[in-house]
Protein backbone atom coordinates (compact mmCIF):
# COMPACT_ATOMS: atom_id res chain seq x y z
CA UNK A 1 0.00 0.00 0.00
CA UNK A 2 1.10 3.84 -0.52
CA UNK A 3 1.62 6.14 1.85
CA UNK A 4 1.83 10.12 1.87
CA UNK A 5 2.88 12.45 3.87
CA UNK A 6 1.18 14.43 6.58
CA UNK A 7 1.27 17.89 5.52
CA UNK A 8 2.96 20.20 8.59
CA UNK A 9 4.04 16.70 10.13
CA UNK A 10 6.52 14.43 9.78
CA UNK A 11 4.24 11.40 9.79
CA UNK A 12 2.83 8.99 6.87
CA UNK A 13 -0.86 8.05 6.13
CA UNK A 14 -1.67 4.74 3.89
CA UNK A 15 -3.36 6.13 0.69
CA UNK A 16 -6.24 3.65 -0.13
CA UNK A 17 -5.60 0.95 -2.97
CA UNK A 18 -8.65 1.63 -4.74
CA UNK A 19 -7.79 5.40 -5.96
CA UNK A 20 -3.39 5.36 -5.40
CA UNK A 21 -2.59 1.81 -7.53
CA UNK A 22 -4.24 1.76 -10.90
CA UNK A 23 -1.89 1.62 -13.93
CA UNK A 24 -1.06 4.21 -16.10
CA UNK A 25 -3.41 3.98 -19.13
CA UNK A 26 -2.41 6.92 -21.35
CA UNK A 27 -5.32 6.69 -23.87
CA UNK A 28 -7.57 6.91 -20.96
CA UNK A 29 -6.39 9.49 -19.66
CA UNK A 30 -5.61 11.97 -22.87
CA UNK A 31 -9.27 11.16 -24.07
CA UNK A 32 -10.34 12.21 -20.48
CA UNK A 33 -8.08 15.01 -20.32
CA UNK A 34 -9.36 16.11 -23.41
CA UNK A 35 -12.94 15.88 -22.34
CA UNK A 36 -12.28 17.82 -19.39
CA UNK A 37 -10.49 20.93 -21.36
CA UNK A 38 -13.36 20.54 -23.56
CA UNK A 39 -16.16 20.99 -21.87
CA UNK A 40 -14.61 24.33 -20.17
CA UNK A 41 -14.27 26.08 -23.43
CA UNK A 42 -17.63 28.93 -23.79
CA UNK A 43 -17.52 27.85 -27.61
CA UNK A 44 -18.71 31.76 -27.74
CA UNK A 45 -16.43 32.55 -30.84
CA UNK A 46 -18.13 34.41 -34.16
CA UNK A 47 -17.22 35.31 -37.13
CA UNK A 48 -19.71 37.06 -39.97
CA UNK A 49 -19.67 35.40 -43.41
CA UNK A 50 -20.35 36.72 -46.64
CA UNK A 51 -24.64 36.68 -46.06
CA UNK A 52 -24.06 38.07 -42.55
CA UNK A 53 -21.77 41.39 -43.53
CA UNK A 54 -23.24 44.63 -43.98
CA UNK A 55 -22.46 45.07 -47.62
CA UNK A 56 -24.40 46.66 -50.67
CA UNK A 57 -25.24 44.09 -53.27
CA UNK A 58 -24.54 46.37 -56.23
CA UNK A 59 -22.13 44.59 -58.57
CA UNK A 60 -18.76 46.75 -58.28
CA UNK A 61 -18.75 47.70 -61.83
CA UNK A 62 -20.40 46.25 -65.12
CA UNK A 63 -19.31 42.67 -66.34
CA UNK A 64 -17.46 43.90 -69.89
CA UNK A 65 -15.65 47.14 -71.13
CA UNK A 66 -13.78 48.13 -68.59
CA UNK A 67 -10.70 46.08 -69.21
CA UNK A 68 -11.08 44.57 -65.74
CA UNK A 69 -11.70 41.55 -64.50
CA UNK A 70 -15.26 40.24 -63.79
CA UNK A 71 -16.28 41.07 -60.07
CA UNK A 72 -19.12 39.81 -58.32
CA UNK A 73 -20.26 40.69 -54.56
CA UNK A 74 -17.89 42.59 -52.66
CA UNK A 75 -18.83 40.70 -49.30
CA UNK A 76 -16.84 37.90 -50.80
CA UNK A 77 -13.77 37.04 -48.66
CA UNK A 78 -11.40 37.68 -50.91
CA UNK A 79 -12.01 41.23 -50.13
CA UNK A 80 -11.66 43.53 -47.48
CA UNK A 81 -14.28 44.04 -45.41
CA UNK A 82 -16.09 41.22 -46.72
CA UNK A 83 -17.11 38.07 -44.44
CA UNK A 84 -14.76 35.01 -43.39
CA UNK A 85 -14.61 31.86 -44.77
CA UNK A 86 -14.91 28.68 -43.28
CA UNK A 87 -14.75 30.69 -39.67
CA UNK A 88 -16.09 29.83 -36.08
CA UNK A 89 -19.72 29.75 -35.08
CA UNK A 90 -21.15 29.10 -31.43
CA UNK A 91 -20.57 25.41 -30.58
CA UNK A 92 -20.06 23.06 -28.46
CA UNK A 93 -16.99 21.22 -28.04
CA UNK A 94 -18.12 18.30 -25.43
CA UNK A 95 -17.94 14.67 -26.15
CA UNK A 96 -18.61 11.35 -24.21
CA UNK A 97 -15.88 9.60 -22.02
CA UNK A 98 -17.56 6.66 -20.73
CA UNK A 99 -18.49 6.61 -16.77
CA UNK A 100 -15.91 3.75 -16.60
CA UNK A 101 -13.17 5.23 -18.34
CA UNK A 102 -13.28 8.47 -16.67
CA UNK A 103 -12.98 6.74 -13.61
CA UNK A 104 -10.29 4.36 -14.34
CA UNK A 105 -8.73 7.80 -15.64
CA UNK A 106 -8.80 9.55 -12.79
CA UNK A 107 -7.66 6.70 -10.69
CA UNK A 108 -4.59 6.37 -12.91
CA UNK A 109 -3.50 10.32 -12.59
CA UNK A 110 -3.59 9.62 -9.27
CA UNK A 111 -1.42 7.04 -9.17
CA UNK A 112 1.00 9.02 -11.13
CA UNK A 113 1.20 11.03 -8.41
CA UNK A 114 1.62 8.09 -5.72
CA UNK A 115 4.34 6.90 -7.43
CA UNK A 116 6.62 9.69 -7.75
CA UNK A 117 5.91 10.37 -3.60
CA UNK A 118 4.35 14.35 -5.22
CA UNK A 119 0.77 13.28 -3.03
CA UNK A 120 0.18 14.50 0.74
CA UNK A 121 -2.64 14.81 3.05
CA UNK A 122 -4.27 17.17 4.52
CA UNK A 123 -5.70 17.63 8.35
CA UNK A 124 -7.70 20.48 7.46
CA UNK A 125 -9.17 21.20 10.89
CA UNK A 126 -5.60 22.44 11.68
CA UNK A 127 -6.69 25.37 9.53
CA UNK A 128 -9.95 26.12 10.94
CA UNK A 129 -8.55 29.67 12.13
CA UNK A 130 -7.39 30.55 8.03
CA UNK A 131 -3.80 31.25 8.40
CA UNK A 132 -1.82 31.61 4.49
CA UNK A 133 1.17 32.18 6.25
CA UNK A 134 0.75 28.37 7.75
CA UNK A 135 -0.34 26.74 4.71
CA UNK A 136 2.88 28.36 2.73
CA UNK A 137 5.49 27.36 5.41
CA UNK A 138 3.68 23.59 5.48
CA UNK A 139 3.77 23.66 1.70
CA UNK A 140 7.34 24.78 2.15
CA UNK A 141 8.56 22.05 4.54
CA UNK A 142 7.13 19.43 2.74
CA UNK A 143 9.13 20.57 -0.42
CA UNK A 144 6.25 21.03 -3.38
CA UNK A 145 7.82 21.99 -6.38
CA UNK A 146 5.86 23.28 -8.94
CA UNK A 147 2.08 24.16 -9.97
CA UNK A 148 0.51 22.71 -6.49
CA UNK A 149 -3.53 21.70 -6.40
CA UNK A 150 -5.12 21.21 -2.81
CA UNK A 151 -8.22 19.04 -3.49
CA UNK A 152 -10.91 20.02 -0.22
CA UNK A 153 -14.08 19.17 0.72
CA UNK A 154 -16.58 21.72 0.22
CA UNK A 155 -17.09 22.71 3.96
CA UNK A 156 -13.42 23.26 4.58
CA UNK A 157 -13.49 27.06 4.01
CA UNK A 158 -10.79 27.95 6.39
CA UNK A 159 -8.00 25.43 4.65
CA UNK A 160 -9.42 27.23 1.26
CA UNK A 161 -8.63 30.45 2.36
CA UNK A 162 -5.48 29.55 3.84
CA UNK A 163 -4.37 27.71 0.74
CA UNK A 164 -5.78 30.46 -2.18
CA UNK A 165 -3.56 33.26 -2.06
CA UNK A 166 -0.51 31.26 -2.38
CA UNK A 167 1.40 31.46 -5.43
CA UNK A 168 1.21 28.66 -8.12
CA UNK A 169 -1.26 27.13 -6.17
CA UNK A 170 -4.67 25.65 -7.04
CA UNK A 171 -7.64 25.17 -4.51
CA UNK A 172 -10.68 22.92 -6.03
CA UNK A 173 -13.36 21.14 -4.51
CA UNK A 174 -12.79 17.22 -4.55
CA UNK A 175 -15.84 16.78 -6.33
CA UNK A 176 -14.90 19.47 -9.58
CA UNK A 177 -11.45 18.46 -10.14
CA UNK A 178 -10.74 16.75 -13.60
CA UNK A 179 -7.99 14.51 -14.86
CA UNK A 180 -6.61 17.50 -16.73
CA UNK A 181 -6.40 18.98 -13.07
CA UNK A 182 -4.63 16.04 -11.87
CA UNK A 183 -1.85 15.41 -14.54
CA UNK A 184 -1.60 19.04 -14.44
CA UNK A 185 -0.03 19.53 -11.11
CA UNK A 186 3.23 18.81 -9.76
CA UNK A 187 2.43 18.24 -6.55
CA UNK A 188 -1.11 16.98 -4.81
CA UNK A 189 -2.44 18.14 -1.50
CA UNK A 190 -5.34 15.97 -0.99
CA UNK A 191 -7.50 16.57 2.74
CA UNK A 192 -9.04 13.42 4.79
CA UNK A 193 -12.67 14.51 4.01
CA UNK A 194 -11.82 15.07 0.00
CA UNK A 195 -10.13 11.92 -0.36
CA UNK A 196 -13.11 9.83 0.61
CA UNK A 197 -15.33 11.74 -1.90
CA UNK A 198 -12.44 11.15 -4.54
CA UNK A 199 -12.94 7.55 -3.39
CA UNK A 200 -16.61 7.74 -3.89
CA UNK A 201 -16.67 9.45 -7.64
CA UNK A 202 -12.88 7.56 -8.96
CA UNK A 203 -13.72 3.74 -7.02
CA UNK A 204 -14.38 0.78 -9.27
CA UNK A 205 -18.28 0.15 -9.82
CA UNK A 206 -19.18 -2.82 -8.35
CA UNK A 207 -22.27 -4.83 -9.77
CA UNK A 208 -23.70 -7.64 -8.04
CA UNK A 209 -23.95 -11.01 -10.22
CA UNK A 210 -26.61 -12.46 -12.42
CA UNK A 211 -27.55 -14.94 -9.53
CA UNK A 212 -27.71 -12.61 -6.85
CA UNK A 213 -30.38 -10.51 -9.01
CA UNK A 214 -32.23 -13.54 -9.94
CA UNK A 215 -32.49 -15.00 -5.97
CA UNK A 216 -33.15 -11.36 -5.37
CA UNK A 217 -36.14 -11.45 -7.90
CA UNK A 218 -36.99 -15.18 -6.43
CA UNK A 219 -37.43 -13.71 -3.02
CA UNK A 220 -39.93 -10.66 -3.92
CA UNK A 221 -41.94 -13.45 -5.85
CA UNK A 222 -42.06 -15.82 -2.46
CA UNK A 223 -43.02 -12.55 -0.95
CA UNK A 224 -46.05 -12.04 -3.17
CA UNK A 225 -47.15 -15.54 -3.11
CA UNK A 226 -47.36 -15.41 0.60
CA UNK A 227 -49.71 -12.54 0.51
Amino acid sequence: MSKATVLGKTTKADLPAALFEEDFHQSLVHDAARADLAARRRGTASTLRRSEVSMTTAKAWRQKGTGRARVGALSSPTRKGGGVAFGPKPRRYTFKVNRKARRRALRAALSVHAGRDSVAILDAGVFDDPSTKKAAEALGKWGADGPTLVVLETEELGALRSFRNIERVQVAEATAIGVADVIGAASLVISEKALDQLEQRAGEITRGTGNEKRATSDSKADDGDDD
